[in-house]
């Protein structure tokens, strides 16, 4: 009996001694990334209209490369500007799709973070890369921007790099979001820009306080696309900008229907267009915001002067999604394939078949929007995920999830909504 339990415990140090031994860095990390540069640098520059500026400075060491999140292809925007292999930081939904997932480890290695919390698991995988000679790629926003404007950035990305010690390189793409909005599912024809705009070299962030880095960092990668200097063009401008959308100026709380290049209101029925130039139109009256980053503004600013803890009788809106539960790093486990969804100001009920998932808020340590249509919550021990049709608006289920939060620790005036 002794003796069977003394193996175990013997086979449990040599795993784990395994474990440590085991590498992040592989040699056939750099064969793939050769292989493939001649497959995808002719893609991405047959779906985008870019110009990749190559990172003249680099040298044969490694780099922290921060950047701005502006489309799906922005790994590859910043791949294309270096020789060596990077990995990248991604959330842990990308890690929890079976098969596929030990596909993308295998060839690439990302380093997986958990949104919305602070995952220190990340931190120790980012430091044994670097200890290992690799580069590493991190979008701070940890979000695409919905409206053109990037972002709030995480303040933990500057204890980060100074953690790391590592230069910084501030690569900005600009364009991205008039090309491809994170809202919409077609590419229009128009420029974009990817280039490194600063390097910072630890001789030179050394003696700066978090706060300091901090506000360069976020300020070298801040960028605006409220502007019409440049136009994209594509028939379906406007499809699907109702999964940024659910206030309208004259009714409040809505719902919207976006079709080619129109957006229209369920309620009073008016109809906005999305004009090549990113300029919202109003058909056949003014409307009041002039891009969709002010409509975004106005729509952030209605939900922070809103008691959504009093909203909590009737549903605000109702809708359909599939509902699975998350094993982080594993994978996902279906629940159900069609939920009826309500959405309080305080809470989320789902039902499905003859089951009821409640979940207020309050009990909730965090929500986050996962692509174009998905929302996780972490409830309790476990994560939910929606996954709704083409129209449907994750964004929602998230705003009001922090307005709420906001409210009961009695920081009304805190104004982030979880992107």
């Amino acid at each position: 009996m002794q003796t069977g339990i003394k193996e175990k415990e013997e086979k449990a140090v040599k795993k784990t001694k395994s474990k440590k031994k085991q590498k992040w860095v592989k040699p056939r990390h750099f064969v793939f990334r050769h292989l493939l540069f001649p497959i995808i640098v002719p893609l991405t520059y047959l779906k985008y209209d870019i110009k990749v500026e190559k990172f003249k400075g680099q040298r044969d060491q490694k780099y922290l490369i921060l950047f701005n999140h502006q489309t799906a292809f922005d790994q590859f925007f910043v791949g294309m500007a270096f020789k060596r292999p990077i990995y990248y930081m991604a959330t842990e939904d990308i890690f929890s799709k079976g098969w596929i997932s030990s596909v993308i480890r295998y060839l690439v290695a990302p380093i997986p973070i958990k949104k919305q919390t602070t995952d220190v698991r990340a931190v120790l995988n980012c430091m044994k890369v670097v200890a290992e000679g690799g580069t590493i790629a991190i979008a701070p926003e940890g979000n695409r921007t919905y409206s053109g404007e990037t972002v709030n950035m995480n303040p933990s990305i500057a204890m980060l790099a100074k953690k790391l010690n590592i230069p910084i390189l501030l690569y900005r793409i600009e364009g991205g979001y008039g090309a491809h909005p994170r809202w919409s599912d077609v590419v229009r024809r128009g420029s974009i820009r990817g280039y490194v705009s600063r390097v910072i070299e630890p001789d030179e962030y050394k003696d700066m306080s978090y706060d300091e880095l901090y506000d360069i960092i976020k300020q070298g990668l801040y960028v605006n696309e409220a502007n019409t200097d440049i136009s994209y063009y594509h028939k379906k401008s406007a499809e699907y900008l109702d999964r940024v959308f659910y206030v309208c100026p004259y009714c409040g709380l809505s719902t919207f229907y976006a079709h080619g290049d129109t957006v229209e209101c369920t309620k009073c029925k008016r109809q906005i267009k999305y004009m090549p130039n990113k300029l919202l139109k109003g058909v056949g009256f003014d409307f009041p915001h002039r891009f969709a980053l002010d409509w975004y503004r106005a729509q952030e600013n209605y939900i922070n002067n809103l008691d959504t803890l009093a909203l909590s009788d009737e549903p605000i809106w109702r809708d359909n999604a599939s509902l699975s539960e998350v094993i982080p790093y594993k994978k996902k486990v279906g629940i159900a394939r069609k939920t009826d969804i309500s959405l309080y100001g305080d809470k989320v009920i789902i039902r499905y078949g003859n089951e009821e998932l409640a979940m207020p808020f309050l009990e909730m340590s965090g929500a986050s929007v996962l692509g174009k249509n998905k929302v996780n919550y972490y409830y309790k021990d476990k994560i939910y995920q929606l996954k709704g049709d083409k129209h449907f608006n994750a964004l929602k289920f998230v705003n009001l999830y922090y307005r709420a939060k906001n409210i009961s620790k009695g920081e009304e005036n805190d104004k982030f909504l979880g992107l």
